[in-house]
């Protein structure tokens, strides 16, 4: 039987109070939310926190919501959002469709119940979607800590595997999408069997005018990109015909500059086949959605 080593739990009341309790407990402290990849750490005693700061009461980091101001409209997503609320959320759909395709083949009902969006984004698994979607939807962060907010683009939110730029007593509260009408954006992957990890995955967000790439955004995962980039890819398509050879050659580009590793779910030259094919998917899904070709 796998038992995770003693240690102290604490229970939230507020993002103030989290905050204060990682300042009180120190880098040894973890904070509880869904659970799904901490606690199986545990279990394994690759994580030993000494304390659990349970945060799973701070209803404020549950919501999901439209904002608009003078600048425009985002949508803001509550860290405690969980898998199946984002699945469900009409609002998130109707804006950005892969919202929805990355959370229908995330994991399975049980892990989309429980597991939160702020949990996939600061556990850093190089091999988790909703990373790649906010990359590819150039989403900012809102990371809460002892001096304040800070806003934090997702794009330098990760510096490697299982690392992220949250400091030991900061939280991360919500993640802000930049709202543009005209777009589309999809997400695609290849897993062995339904609810695993990918074996390789990519996301595009598109906007179109006219016959051109106005604006691009994408994200691969489980194929080693640099922060689950491929920002060559996107310098090429800005300004370049929304045709199916401008995204072939983008698919070729981003491929070209991966750097999958060999494992049980395949060797690198397949890998690297499926980053530039499933680029291409996305980016012919996505394209067809701005155009109001798929509802």
């Amino acid at each position: 039987m796998q038992v995770p080593a003693q240690f102290e739990y604490e229970r939230a009341t507020s993002v103030d109070h989290a905050v204060a309790l990682l300042q009180r407990y120190g880098p040894e402290s973890r904070l509880l939310a869904g659970g799904h990849s901490l606690i199986p750490m545990m279990k394994l005693r690759i994580a030993n926190p000494e304390t659990l700061i349970d945060i799973n009461g701070l209803d404020e980091l549950g919501t999901i919501r439209l904002d608009r101001d003078e600048h425009g409209a985002q949508l803001c997503l509550g860290a405690l959002v969980r898998h199946a609320e984002l699945l469900a959320s009409a609002v998130a759909g109707e804006h950005f469709p892969m919202f929805h395709d990355a959370e229908r083949v995330i994991a399975d009902p049980v892990v989309r119940n429980r597991g939160t969006i702020g949990g996939s984004l600061c556990q850093a698994d190089p091999n988790e979607d909703l990373s790649a979607v906010f990359t590819a939807l150039r989403a900012v962060a809102v990371v809460q800590g002892p001096d304040g907010r800070r806003l934090v683009p997702v794009r330098e939110f990760h510096v490697g595997p299982y690392q992220t730029v949250v400091e030991d007593s900061e939280i991360l509260v919500e993640v802000r999408v930049p709202v543009r009408p005209g777009g589309g954006s999809a997400y695609t992957k290849v897993e062995r069997r339904a609810g695993d990890w990918a074996v390789a995955a990519a996301g595009a967000a598109l906007w179109l005018d006219g016959g051109r790439v106005a604006e691009v955004g994408l994200g691969l995962t489980a194929v080693g990109a640099d922060r689950f980039g491929a920002p060559r890819a996107e310098e090429f398509l800005r300004g370049a015909p929304a045709t199916e050879e401008s995204f072939a050659e983008a698919g070729r580009i981003a491929a070209e500059h991966c750097r999958p590793v060999a494992d049980q779910r395949g060797p690198e030259d397949y890998k690297r086949h499926l980053a530039g094919e499933l680029t291409v998917r996305s980016l012919r899904r996505a394209a067809a959605r701005a155009r109001g070709l798929e509802a």
